[in-house]
Formats: structure tokens, C-alpha cells, sequence
């Protein structure tokens, strides 16, 4: 991109049309209001029974002594998993050199933003006393995976925020003057977020390399988020825990949730902001491509995680194992594993399946069988202590979550559909620029 080719009648043509289409769903309207009436008010009402879990403690949870990770810690690992989606469409796709990806990496970075956010905060309702919180920083010790744990997440939210503003600039210079009928608060906010871009050749040239070492910084970051997550249950030697293989399982399983996550995205905004033109049929084909791949590659870990333990049959395994196949779990075990792994990759083979609305359906299945996966990851496994269960009240051995912490829960997910919202509200979801240069490109190949 040049300041040259910026300033061609052919490329302002092409970027009027874009930025009609793009701009439109900018702003503050009737069902905006409505609906972020709605998260805010539920929201409210989940924060206020965190407040009396804060007030009364834990108690007020289905934790015990036995089972003390329960539904945040799943919770915690999900919201971890689903913000490495910015990583593999951004950077993986993106440094790969596919094209296609162009019009869904902002769309994916923000759920990156959004789940990367939120999963700090997740683990904070894990907590009996948060006042502590500033004591992982204060005193925190190197051995404790817990320190690197906070660090790379809030390394990662912070590259994954730049990744999504840095290559926003420009989108915010064309849409300034484009605004029509918008919020004066909203022009002055694009005015000044873009830092007087003029469009020249230098800035673009000093942009693509800044974003090109994101893209780089990124990739690491993201695999150390996850892994680093995993070593705090492969650490400890407890049955169903206890595995080597735990860190590229889990970055597997987190590839699966957050291309899930963006083919749900992707059909709402090409519905509810009639981007049907930018998200086409066929990127949804291509990203059920890729779902395929990541599923694949997340079965066969699944494969190697059951299969080598239940082959040696040791004792605390096979405790555990049975639990799984034919025990309590089994039900959930088994319907995570059919529903939400083996069955839709079989159904995603076929081409005729890889449309907007069966990949919706698809992908909200397997996205909610993989927040259960991490369920079945977290509280099984605990069930069987080394130690003989004995003179304990039957409630607080069978773990059952209870409402407190279920609208606990719920808060996490409502304040990551608040952040999605607003960033999609108030900021172009579809780069403009890009678009219109790729465009330009194509038409002058085709004459």
C-alpha cells in the first residue's frame, strides 16, 4: 500500500463502496441499546451473587476439601483455550501467506481480546480471598507455574490488543471523515486513535513491520499460555493429571474451541451486519477446513491420553479410567467425545455441511462440549484422592455446582459477549484498507 496508489481515483471509488457497506454497523442504535441493556442487567444480577460468595466464602459453592477445583478452574482453562484463536487465524494462517483469512482476523482478534481479558478475571472468582491477589506479584516465586501463568496471559492480552488496534489505524483515518449522522463522541474517538494518519508510504511501511513482529511475539506467547496452563495439573502426580503429553493436548483442544468460537462470530456479524459480500460461503468452507484439521489433530491427543494409561491399567488409572467410560462421567465423557468431536468431523467431511448454518450448528455444539471437556478435565479426576475417603458428608464428595456459582460463571460469559459487542459496535469489524488494496490487486490481474 502507497501513499500514491491511496490517492488514485480507482482506490477512493473502491474504498466509498467498502466503507458504506463496513461503516454502517457503526454506531449506537435502538437494538444496540436493547441488547447491551439486557448483558448489563444480567450481568448486574450475576455480580451480585459473587458479592455474596465474597461476603459468606466459598462455602457457598459445591467446592470442598476433596473436589477444589471445580467449575471456575474449567471455566479458567476454556476462556484461556478460546483466546488462542487470535494466534492461529492472525499469525498461523495469516504469516502462511492465506489471503482468505483477511476479512475474519479482526473478528478473531477480538474474541482473542475478549476471551484473553476475561480469563484474569476468571480466576479471581476461584479465589476465598482476592484481597490477596497482589501477593502473585509481590512475592511470587519463579517455581511456581502459577506466576508464569499470570504472566503470559497478560503478556498475551496485551500483543493481542496491539494485534487488533495496530492494523486498525488506517480503517480509523478513512472512517473519520465517513461518519455520517454518527455520535460526536465517536468522530473525536476515531480522530484521535488515528494518530494523524495521512497515508503515507512511510507509515505503512513502519505499520506492516510492527505488525509483522506481533504476528512473531504472538506465536510463543500463545503456545506458553496454554502449556504453562496445562503444567498446572501435569505437575501433580494425581491420576488423570499426570501426563506428558498434557501441554500440546491442551493447545490442540484450545485450537478446536477458537475456531468454533469465530464460526459462530462470523455468522452473526454476516447476518445481523449483512457482510454477506465480505463473509462469503466460502470462507465459511475454508474455516470448516481448518475446524476438520485442528479436530483431527485434538482426537488424536484425546487417543493418546486415554489409550496409553488404559493399556497399562495402573491402579489409580483404571480408578480413574472406569470413572470416565462407565461411571458417573460416562454419559458426559462419552457425548463430548461423539457429539462434540468424532461426529462433526465426520459431517464436516462432506462439503455440502461446510455452509453458513449447519457450521453454525456444528460449532455451537462443539463449543459447548469443549467448556464440558474442560469440565471432565478438571473434577474427575479429584474424585479419587490417594488418601481413603472417609467421615466426610455425601455433598461434599460428589461435587454438584450450585447456583452461586453457576451465575458466577455466567458473569464471565456475559462480560466477554459485552466486550465483543462494544469493540464490534464502535470499531469496523472488517478492515477496510486491506480490502480495498486486495481488491484493487485482483481487478488490475484481471485486466
Amino acid at each position: 500500500m502507497t501513499g500514491s496508489a491511496f490517492s488514485s481515483g480507482q482506490y477512493n471509488k473502491k474504498l466509498d463502496s467498502i466503507s458504506a457497506d463496513i461503516l454502517k454497523n457503526v454506531g449506537l442504535n435502538k437494538g444496540f441499546i436493547v441488547w447491551m441493556g439486557f448483558l448489563v442487567i444480567a450481568f448486574g444480577a450475576c455480580i451480585f451473587a459473587y458479592t455474596i460468595q465474597l461476603r459468606k466464602g466459598l462455602g457457598v459453592t459445591g467446592l470442598r476439601d476433596i473436589t477444589s477445583w471445580g467449575m471456575y478452574i474449567a471455566n479458567f482453562v476454556f476462556f484461556v483455550a478460546t483466546s488462542l484463536v487470535g494466534m492461529l487465524i492472525s499469525c498461523v494462517l495469516g504469516l502462511a501467506g492465506a489471503k482468505w483469512v483477511k476479512p475474519i482476523g479482526r473478528i478473531a482478534e477480538i474474541i482473542a481480546v475478549a476471551f484473553a481479558a476475561v480469563a484474569g478475571l476468571v480466576i479471581v472468582s476461584d479465589m476465598g480471598r482476592p484481597d490477596r491477589l497482589p501477593y502473585v506479584f509481590l512475592f511470587g516465586r519463579v517455581q511456581s507455574p502459577i506466576l508464569w501463568d499470570v504472566s503470559v496471559v497478560t503478556t498475551y492480552f496485551v500483543l493481542s490488543l496491539l494485534l487488533w488496534f495496530l492494523p486498525m489505524i488506517p480503517d480509523l483515518a478513512i472512517a473519520k471523515t465517513r461518519l455520517a449522522n454518527k455520535p460526536v463522541f465517536l468522530v473525536k474517538a476515531y480522530d484521535i486513535l488515528s494518530f494523524k494518519w495521512i497515508h503515507h508510504e512511510a507509515q505503512y511501511k513502519i505499520l506492516n513491520q510492527a505488525v509483522r513482529i506481533l504476528l512473531i511475539l504472538v506465536i510463543p506467547t500463545a503456545f506458553a499460555i496454554h502449556t504453562v496452563t496445562s503444567w498446572l495439573f501435569a505437575f501433580t502426580p494425581r491420576a488423570g493429571w499426570d501426563s506428558t503429553i498434557f501441554g500440546p493436548y491442551f493447545v490442540s483442544g484450545a485450537f478446536v474451541s477458537g475456531t468454533a468460537a469465530v464460526i459462530i462470530a462470523m455468522y452473526f456479524f454476516r447476518v445481523n451486519y449483512n457482510l454477506k459480500n465480505y463473509l462469503t460461503t466460502d470462507h465459511f468452507e475454508k474455516m470448516g477446513r481448518v475446524l476438520i484439521l485442528v479436530s483431527v489433530l485434538y482426537l488424536y491427543f484425546n487417543l493418546n491420553e486415554f489409550f496409553v494409561p488404559g493399556y497399562k491399567m495402573k491402579t489409580q488409572d483404571a480408578i480413574h479410567l472406569k470413572e470416565l467410560f462407565t461411571g458417573g462421567h460416562a454419559l458426559l465423557f462419552w457425548g463430548v467425545q461423539l457429539c462434540g468431536l468424532v461426529i462433526p468431523v465426520f459431517l464436516m467431511l462432506f462439503r455440502s455441511v461446510r455452509r453458513p448454518t449447519p457450521m453454525l450448528i456444528i460449532s455451537t455444539i462443539m463449543l459447548i462440549s469443549a467448556w464440558l471437556k474442560r469440565f471432565l478435565i478438571v473434577v474427575p479426576p479429584q474424585a479419587h484422592p490417594y488418601l481413603p475417603v472417609q467421615n466426610f458428608p455425601v455433598e461434599w464428595i460428589v461435587y454438584k455446582p450450585t447456583l452461586i456459582e453457576i451465575l458466577v460463571t455466567a458473569a464471565s460469559f456475559l462480560l466477554v459477549l459485552i466486550i465483543i459487542t462494544i469493540l464490534s459496535k464502535l470499531f469496523p469489524v472488517i478492515p477496510i484498507w486491506e480490502l480495498a488494496e486486495d481488491e484493487i490487486k485482483k481487478e488490475t490481474k484481471e485486466v
